[in-house]
Order: structure tokens, then sequence, then C-alpha cells
């Protein structure tokens, strides 16, 4: 496993972050226990995976009590990240949800503090304010933010600084490209990527758009015609699917899984700090542990770039995956 530090930061963290929303289970997730989420940690971190990505929003603090067992014990070696709701967001609020995800968790301090979503009711230097007072005292190590566009970037570094900005980033989901990634290489800001096997369907999971379950199929790349879609937009879904095939044939060629490319393509990129890979049991860990050895070549990283072009130039620089309004300014 090879590390990066965060930012400007000393923090040192994998290139595999565990995405630990799962364990929240609940409506999103179904079913999840206990014991395999646990055992999903302890294989992370024998397997030299140090950095934990939760939220206070995950299960209303359920994934953070589960992390906060599984790391019992063990919490030196790990980095935890947690955030903080953007309903959460005035001074007050702010000191209140880190003191109950540090209780939840069973920990004095969380490594990396993000702020989950913009919230434009709310001045951000209020928010920063008290953020920095929680570094101050010790009680979290570094800051950043989730979701956050170039403009409220802009505005957070008139009055504050941050290590890392946490955004979806696939083959698939290329909108941070034009505008995002770009500023926060100028400003030493670390990127934290979700979604980076664009939900399942970087896998070969699903043949056609009509496999896909409705909560995925509510993404800009589907038809504002799916149950849940809220964009409005026409999307682009045979077009899709023409790409992911021959996205398969070129994984094919090289011999490597689908997924494992995916994963490698994202790590590939000069300012990503950690990726970020959701995992429900060991098994599903050591799936993607392979991934983490595997460098693509040159020319297989460009002929990726050319196939999803197309798809890149559909949707356009606005980086919301789910609403024709963007939410992130």
């Amino acid at each position: 496993m090879k590390y990066n530090k965060l930012g400007t930061s000393d923090i040192e963290v994998s290139e595999f972050t565990l995405g630990c929303w799962p364990f929240a289970g609940g409506n999103v997730w179904g079913d999840q226990d206990d014991a395999d989420s646990i055992a999903a940690v302890h294989a992370s971190l024998d397997a030299g995976i140090n950095f934990f990505d939760t939220a206070e929003g995950y299960g209303a603090g359920k994934s953070e009590e589960v992390l906060g067992k599984a790391l019992k014990g063990r919490r030196d070696q790990a980095v935890i990240v947690t955030k903080v709701g953007d309903s959460h967001l005035s001074p007050d609020d702010v000191r209140n949800s880190c003191e109950r995800s540090l209780s939840r968790m069973g920990t004095d301090y969380i490594d990396l503090y993000l702020i989950h979503w913009p919230n434009h009711e709310i001045p951000i230097a209020d928010t920063m304010g008290a953020l920095q007072g929680l570094v101050d005292e010790g009680k979290v190590r570094a800051l950043g933010v989730c979701n956050f566009g170039v403009q409220d970037l802009s505005d957070l570094l008139e009055v504050g600084h941050i290590e890392v900005n946490q955004l979806p980033y696939s083959l698939l989901w290329r909108p941070i490209e034009y505008e995002i990634f770009p500023k926060c290489r100028q400003n030493n800001i670390g990127l934290m990527t979700y979604s980076p096997l664009m939900q399942g369907l970087l896998t070969g999971r699903y043949a056609n758009a009509d496999e896909v379950p409705d909560g995925i199929a509510r993404s800009r790349h589907f038809a504002s015609t799916r149950p849940q879609a809220m964009h409005g937009q026409q999307g682009m879904e045979e077009e899709l699917f023409e790409v992911i095939a021959r996205y398969g044939e070129v994984c094919q060629r090289i011999g490597q899984p689908m997924a494992h490319v995916a994963l490698a393509w994202v790590r590939a990129h000069e300012g990503v700090s950690s990726v970020l890979v959701g995992a429900r049991n060991a098994d599903e860990v050591a799936l993607n542990l392979p991934a983490f050895d595997l460098t693509l070549p040159d020319e297989i990283i460009k002929e990726l770039d050319e196939l999803t072009e197309g798809i890149k130039g559909n949707l356009g620089s606005s980086p919301d995956m789910w609403r024709g309004e963007n939410r992130m300014r």
C-alpha cells in the first residue's frame, strides 16, 4: 500500500480509503451485520489501509458508532475522516456535532473533519472560525470540505485553509476536470474521490440501462423519465452502455478486471490523495486490494480518456451528479 500526505498537512493516508457509509445499513444499504463491518475495518488495517471515511449523517451516526467499535484498541493505526452536515454549520452546531461524533466513535480527536455540503445561508467565515477553534483545541487535526465547487472554494480560501475536497470522480464522471480539480491543485488541496466505480456501472454488472436499479439510474447519465431522476435532462443511456461495453473490451485486452482498471485510472491522477471505496465485509476489502498494485501504462490511460471524452462533454462542467440545477457553486 502506498501513502500520500493530505494537502499541506503531515497526515499520511493510504491511497485506498475505506468508505464506511454501508456500516449504517438501514433504508439506503439494507441489512448490515456489525460483525461484518468490524471485520472489514480489521482486514483493511491488516492490509495497510489506514484511512476510514464516515459522517454524522450516515445512518444518524450509526456508521460512526460501528467504526468506533471496530477501532477499539487500534485507534492509533487509523486516520478518521468524518463530516458535519450542512444543517449544522452555525458555530454552536459545529461544536455540538463534533462532540457527538467524538462520543459515538469513542475517540478524543478527529483526524480530518469535513463540511459535508456547503450551506449558503450561513457565512462560511463563521463556520470556518468554529472549525479552526476545534483545531486549536486539539479535537481536530485538519479540515476539509466535501462537494465544494469553485466559487465555494474561493469564498472559503479567503477566510481559512483546508487540506481536502471530497468529490465524485470516475471514468464516467469527469466534470470536476474542467474547473474544480485545477482549482484544488493550484491551492495544494488534495482530492478524495468517491464513486470511482460509478455505483457499479464500471464493474460490468449491468448490461443495459433497464437492469440498473432506480436508486442508481437517477444520475444525469440516465433519462429524466427514470423513477427517481430529479434532473429533468435527456440523459445518454445508449451512449453510456456503448462506452461501458468498449471499456470492458479494453480491460479484457489487457487482462485486468474492469473494477481494478477503473480504480487504477482514478489513482493515476496527480492531486488525488486517496480513492474512496466502500466495503461491507472482509471479502469485499480483499477484492479491491489488487487495484492498488496496478499501474496503467500511459497509452491505456490516454485510450480510456478518449473513450469517455464524449460522456464528459455531454455532462459538461456541472459537478452535481443528480440535479439539473447545480447545488455546488
